[in-house]
């Protein structure tokens, strides 16, 4: 995850720029990186979170449960902080046409914010009801990239009406991303995104075939209007060494600031937060809103009993921040994000890795493989 920048496409170093105009900019005669100071000293935590992949997608359907009205918003995969916005407008119209304005969010992460800002700007008073409130939600623990089809569904899901949903959830994301530019603290901005190859024609590893389902790969299909040409440098055309460099751009989101933002301006709006815990949906009975959005993510899984939603395990080693470095790099199935408030270093060899996996507690040989690979870059 041609583009947007989505996953498959970073890890083989394709990394383009998200942009409404076709033309790429100049390549510069020389590529000079600021030096990475990455090294296991420099480590200051690592954290896992686990990731809601749902077979089918996400889940944008209605449901009757008791007297309540439960719209679903939830199982995105990768995918959250990129498709947040887009998929919340498509879940807002549903919640609004059952005439309830006093209307309650279940969840407080990237996708349970988003949809209660939407909310609110189409005339709906909000309440969030969440266990955990950012810094200390799964979202919070996101690498951080745009990454729109970053194992949101299974290639045999992805139907006609999924594609239309996903398109329109790509590009409304996309566009109120641009909006939310320029802002102090830099909650969103673009950064290069370089690919890194040992040689000049990527040679694919040969792999037994793998019988698991495949999937989805949607953004160079129904988005190629966003792509423009990335540029090529290589050796001795860049800093890095004998190493083939493929550099475009890509969106960030420095998440502590981003969810900041998103936090005061549902408050600002006159939002309300209640610290609660949901053990099944027999217990929304004791909520004053007769219409709910639920925005569990992960939490889904057991609280709804959907077991098509997977727990995908994510590490990030955060490394102390260097503000001259604005560049990202994907070398050999790691990649490494460089974020205000820390740079962060994830290992994500295919699509399967991390895979039902629900495990939480940290890994340093995997923090030190990470880290470790982008390092040899700068040997």
């Amino acid at each position: 995850m041609g583009y947007p920048v989505g996953r498959r496409q970073l890890l083989a170093g394709a990394a383009l720029c998200l942009s409404g105009c076709a033309t790429p900019s100049s390549k510069p005669a020389r590529l000079n990186l600021a030096k990475l100071h990455a090294s296991m000293d420099r480590i200051t935590q690592i954290t896992v979170c686990t990731r809601p992949f749902r077979e089918a997608g996400p889940r944008f359907d209605v449901e009757k449960i008791g007297a309540k009205i439960v719209v679903h918003n939830y199982g995105h995969g990768g995918s959250g902080w990129s498709l947040s916005w887009g998929s919340a407008a498509l879940v807002v119209p549903k919640a609004m046409a059952a005439g309830e304005r006093d209307i309650a969010v279940i969840g407080c992460g990237a996708i349970g914010l988003t949809t209660a800002l939407l909310l609110q700007r189409a005339g709906a008073k909000v309440t969030i009801y969440a266990k955990e409130l950012p810094p200390n939600v799964r979202s919070s623990l996101a690498s951080g990239i745009w990454s729109p089809d970053s194992r949101i569904c299974f290639e045999r899901e992805a139907t006609p009406e999924f594609k239309k949903n996903w398109e329109f959830m790509c590009r409304h994301s996309y566009r109120t991303y641009q909006s939310l530019l320029g802002l102090a603290g830099d909650p969103v901005e673009y950064i290069d995104a370089i690919g890194v190859r040992d040689e000049l024609v990527r040679q694919r590893p040969i792999h037994p075939p793998d019988p698991r389902p495949q999937f989805a790969e949607l953004d160079s299909e129904l988005t190629p209007d966003l792509s423009v040409r990335a540029e090529e440098f290589a050796p001795g055309e860049h800093s890095l060494g004998l190493h083939y460099l493929r550099r475009g751009k890509s969106l960030m989101f420095n998440i502590p600031a981003y969810s900041r933002l998103l936090m005061s301006d549902f408050l600002q709006f006159g939002g309300k937060i209640e610290i609660a815990e949901f053990h099944s949906p027999a217990d929304f009975a004791r909520l004053p809103q007769n219409t709910l959005v639920n925005c569990t993510g992960y939490g889904a899984r057991q609280l709804f009993g959907d077991s098509t939603v997977h727990p995908v395990r994510g590490q990030l080693a955060h490394l102390i921040p260097q503000p001259e470095v604005g560049y990202a790099l994907f070398y050999k199935g790691i990649s490494f994000i460089p974020r205000r408030d820390g740079l962060v270093f994830q290992v994500f060899h295919n699509d399967y890795y991390g895979f039902d996996d629900d495990g939480t507690a940290p890994d340093r040989g995997e923090a030190e493989e990470a880290v470790g690979s982008i390092a040899s870059l700068f040997a």
